[in-house]
This record gives structure tokens, sequence and C-alpha cells, in this order.
């Protein structure tokens, strides 16, 4: 007999294997039995970003905590593309956004920048881990990308490992053609600036690295959050595991 989907997937922080019992912490058990009125018997989706998805059962529920134990495996476990977005953090929501729509389009590592015209200085780490979290449970994503604290730029450069490649999303390109050509499957790092866009200096910087490559987004100027998909879907499309 078919088991029932479960209407819920959850980000546990344990192992998963078959026959397994995990532990939940009280704020999951709120959300589970308080919130969306789950009982005794009843299925979660569960991953931990490494076993891939289970099929959990709840076997004892309460309002300050719970177990479930692992049935069967349901979905294996997804490696994305190692491809690292890079990007100036710009207002609360609109990173938030940023953060969410690189965990549904798949990157490995998300890494805010300062850099020379950056004008949000605010940064929560543990804040984007928790969102990253949420955005994979809502996608079906068995990955969650490594959330990295903020870095000033040019550290980053100066540190940076040349055999991973940089896209940098240049906006003095604004109008040329848009080209994928030479785009290789490998480790890349997508690289987005802020509102102000890349100061003479870093972009002079960046052009004079190489393995850094300027592309153009079309024709127009586009926000720091639309930026971010647009490039991202042009690497997946041409080097990514949507090929």
């Amino acid at each position: 007999m078919d088991q029932e989907k479960p209407k819920v997937r959850l980000f546990v922080d344990q192992p998963l294997d078959e026959e397994q019992a995990v532990s939940l912490s009280r704020e999951q058990a709120h959300y589970l039995f308080g919130v969306m009125r789950l009982g005794p018997g009843a299925n979660v989706a569960l991953f931990n970003g490494r076993d891939g998805e289970w099929r959990a059962e709840v076997a004892e529920a309460g309002k300050r905590g719970g177990v479930l134990v692992c049935r069967a495996r349901s979905a294996p476990q997804g490696e994305p593309p190692d491809l690292w977005l890079m990007f100036a953090p710009v207002k609360k929501a609109r990173t938030d956004f940023i953060v969410e729509k690189a965990v549904e389009m798949g990157v490995r590592r998300v890494l805010p920048v300062h850099t020379d015209f950056t004008n949000a200085e605010r940064w929560r780490q543990d804040r984007q881990e928790a969102h990253a979290i949420e955005a994979a449970e809502q996608c079906g994503g068995t990955f969650v990308p490594e959330i990295c604290a903020m870095a000033k730029f040019d550290r980053v450069l100066a540190d940076w490992d040349p055999s991973r490649r940089i896209l940098f999303c240049d906006e003095s390109a604004v109008g040329a053609r848009v080209s994928l050509d030479g785009l290789e499957p490998g480790p890349w790092a997508v690289l987005v600036g802020p509102e102000g866009g890349f100061s003479d200096s870093e972009r002079a910087r960046l052009r004079g690295m190489d393995c850094a490559r300027a592309i153009s987004l079309g024709p127009r100027i586009l926000r720091a959050e639309t930026a971010a998909v647009a490039a991202l879907t042009l690497w997946q499309v041409a080097a990514g595991d949507w090929r």
C-alpha cells in the first residue's frame, strides 16, 4: 500500500538512516504539532544536507519536543555544481530574496562581500542560515549551501584560488552582447556588485585577474537581486546542471 506523501519537509542537523530516531527541538515540535497539527503516525519528509530525503513517522508528539523515526529514503542526496555566489548585500528584504534564489537555483556557497560602494552594512549570518534552510525546505532540495560571514572584497580577492574562475556582472558592459562562449563546467563563482556598481579600482583589479571574466546582462541595468538571478541562470544553462 502506497504511503501518503508527507505534507511537511523539515531540515534536521542529525544523521538520517533506516529506523534512525530523530529528536525534535521545541521549535520544531511546535511547528509540527502546534502549527501543522500532526500527530503520532503522521509522515514527515526529513533531510540534513548529507543523507538525502527520508520519510519519517511521528513516534512521539509533545508540546516541548517529539521523536520521529526514519522509515525509508524517498530521494537521494542531490549535490549542486561547484558554484559560489558572491554579492554585496543590499536592503534586508532584497538580500533575503538573493539568498532564497541562490538556494533554489543550486549554489554551494553564499559569500557576502563588502565592496567600496556597499551601502548595506548589516549581515546576520545566523538569520541567513535559517533563511537558506527554509528555502531548501520549501523548494524540495536536499542541499543547503554554506552561508559565510561577510568579508572585505579586497581581502577575498587577495586570497583567491585562481583555479576557481569568477564570472562578474559588469554594469559598465551594459548593451554589449551577452556571450556564454567558453563557459565550461568546473569551480566558478558568480559575482554581483552593489547598487552603486563596482568602483574603478575594483573593476580594474578584476579585469587584471586571469581567472575573472566580465559579462554583460543585456541592454538594461538590473537591480542587484535581478542581476544575481540572471547571472546564475546564464551560468547554469551554459556550464551547470541545467544543460
